[in-house]
């Protein structure tokens, strides 16, 4: 029992860990490539990382007490029917829970406000921020149940609150995907360097939306099942950092990739014989 109870929660933290990893350095390459950035982008960064430490700390208190310091005791022992979660992890998935609301919800109105940019629509952007908070108060309804009932065998009545949280976070993930593909699709030029930068976004976006929709959906999946608690969901807040720091990350590759064609359009133009500067 032990191993269907806590290997779950324990896989989940060795690849929340993996994906901190992968944080630090887009952070670091962020932050030492975008100095100019406006400042409101980089305390969104300096938030999201700060949040990211302290919940790589917390997993792993959560799963030290119950696989080292309570390893072998009637508490992790007992019948199946007691299922009780020690306290540190009951307070440690609180944390986690709370956080990952903190986490995304900032993430999808940043991408609210990008539609909002690129469409000039109100409405539109006004409909994701709402799904964005109708995610946090069901995050925040589960984080609160969890403290209150403690036990796996109530876990059922965690489902409501669950489904609310991620069911409106999967459909805002895919509804921010589809309108900025469907947006930047209209934006083509004709000219080769702009196309291929607006293509690259196009795949970029249908990746890392995608991508956190995706895994929305296995969380509510897993969550659901009998054994595998939290094995999605203690690795999703990452994901959405992650995926925000690769979108500002690839500016730089897109401005390279668009001057690099500029260049060779003026190389081919300049042996052409076509315009010339005068002399």
């Amino acid at each position: 029992m032990i191993s269907f109870r806590f290997g779950p929660m324990l896989i989940g933290t060795f690849v929340n860990m993996i994906l901190y990893g992968i944080l630090v350095v887009q952070a670091y390459h962020y932050y030492l490539t975008f100095r100019k950035d406006a400042p409101w982008i980089k305390y969104l960064v300096l938030y999201l990382f700060i949040l990211e430490t302290i919940n790589t700390g917390c997993d792993m208190a959560m799963m030290f007490q119950p696989l080292i310091t309570e390893f072998g005791t009637p508490t992790l022992t007992a019948l199946p029917r007691r299922k009780v979660l020690p306290d540190m992890c009951v307070y440690c998935v609180y944390i986690t829970l709370k956080r990952l609301v903190a986490v995304s919800t900032p993430i999808q109105i940043f991408f609210a406000w990008r539609i909002k940019l690129l469409t000039k629509s109100n409405i539109l952007a006004l409909f994701i921020v709402t799904l964005s908070l109708v995610s946090l108060v069901g995050g925040s309804w589960t984080t609160a149940k969890i403290v209150e009932i403690k036990l796996f065998s109530r876990k059922p009545e965690l489902h409501l609150p669950a489904l609310v949280w991620f069911l409106s976070a999967c459909v805002c993930d895919v509804l921010i995907t589809v309108v900025l593909v469907f947006t930047l699709s209209k934006r083509k030029t004709g000219f080769v360097a702009t196309d291929d930068a607006i293509s690259k976004i196009i795949r970029m976006t249908v990746q890392t939306g995608m991508l956190t929709a995706f895994f929305a959906v296995g969380d509510v999946v897993f969550f659901m099942s009998e054994h595998f608690n939290f094995l999605w969901d203690l690795s999703l807040s990452k994901l959405y950092a992650n995926c925000l720091l690769s979108t500002l990350n690839a500016r730089l590759s897109l401005q390279e990739h668009s001057g690099y064609h500029n260049s060779h359009q003026r190389q081919a133009i300049s042996s052409s014989g076509g315009p010339r500067r005068p002399v």
